[in-house]
């Protein structure tokens, strides 16, 4: 089988190895960001990220299986490879560990005035708060209870908060306290003291969170948003923020990235901001390689497809 491997992952010499082992014939490019010079109708098998952005999948006449190295499935598409029998595998549990910890770091960030005690530092000024928060008995909604709102939910549940999900199907995590289906949102949101977003972008959760949907959050409420950028209408936040409205907003994913440098995120002290930086961990590689091996030797390229 022939296996096309872009740099949207690190591969190792000896992971490398055990592919071929294992019966591919490797072909790695790096930059999957352009246009492939290269005869893609030979492909079995691809291990991509943004590949189909640059490339038109009709080209790749042989396809049978697309390992995403993300979790998403928004920069490909689906439907095409549905109607041609083309298996799709994404990272599903790959980088929940990393996102989850980034979460509940930027929530203790905000709860504790971590950005007020760190100017304080720099001015070598000795001065107490006491308007700090405690996370015990606060009420967190986690919107999207998939592989990285469980793994936020498995962790903020350690702090004794009361943990309520919303999503379209109860998968009966033993971390959640409280289930709703997504259309009851607006009647929960106006009851969290921090709301996560971790769903998946879709058609519907697409400008999700605008000013109406804001608008039912608590004053004193904190948005942590580590699933897509345009699930929150930025304008909306922006424009709400400037009402005074949250103790903090987190955000690691923006409707256009990088962020314009026009955008008042930037400049908003209750907004605290990472390029797309949340899913980054040193345990990475090997959960990805360890996920691409076993989807891909436990795949039947016997099969026709196209």
């Amino acid at each position: 089988m022939k296996l096309l491997l872009t740099g949207a992952a690190k591969y190792t010499e000896e992971q490398l190895h055990i592919l071929k082992a294992k019966g591919f014939e490797i072909t790695f490019v790096q930059n999957e960001l352009e246009k492939l010079d290269i005869d893609c109708s030979q492909f079995d098998a691809v291990v991509c990220n943004n590949l189909f952005l640059h490339n038109p999948p009709e080209e790749f006449t042989n396809l049978k299986a697309v390992q995403l190295t993300s979790v998403g499935f928004d920069r490909v598409p689906v439907g095409y490879f549905a109607s041609k029998g083309i298996a799709l595998f994404n990272a599903r549990g790959v980088y929940s560990a990393p996102m989850a910890e980034w979460v509940v770091l930027k929530i203790l960030e905000i709860y504790k005035s971590s950005a007020q005690f760190y100017a304080q530092q720099k001015k070598k000024i000795w001065q107490k708060h006491r308007d700090l928060l405690e996370l015990t008995d606060k009420r967190i909604l986690i919107v999207g209870a998939g592989s990285v709102g469980t793994e936020c939910a498995k962790r903020l549940h350690a702090f004794g908060a009361k943990i309520l999900a919303a999503d379209i199907y109860d998968k009966g995590c033993e971390y959640i306290d409280e289930f709703h289906p997504m259309e009851e949102l607006s009647d929960i949101l106006p009851t969290a003291d921090v709301v996560v977003l971790t769903l998946p972008l879709t058609e519907k959760t697409k400008g999700l969170f605008d000013k109406e949907t804001l608008s039912l959050m608590k004053d004193d409420s904190v948005l942590v948003n580590v699933s897509r950028g345009p699930i929150i209408d930025e304008e909306s936040l922006s424009d709400i923020l400037a009402e005074g409205k949250f103790l903090g907003v987190a955000l690691d994913v923006f409707e256009e990235e990088p962020l314009s440098q026009a955008s008042p995120l930037w400049s908003n002290p209750r907004v605290i901001i990472t390029p797309h930086n949340s899913f980054v961990s040193d345990g990475n590689t090997s959960r990805l390689f360890s996920l691409i091996c076993r989807n891909l030797a436990e795949f039947d390229f016997g099969k026709t497809t196209q």
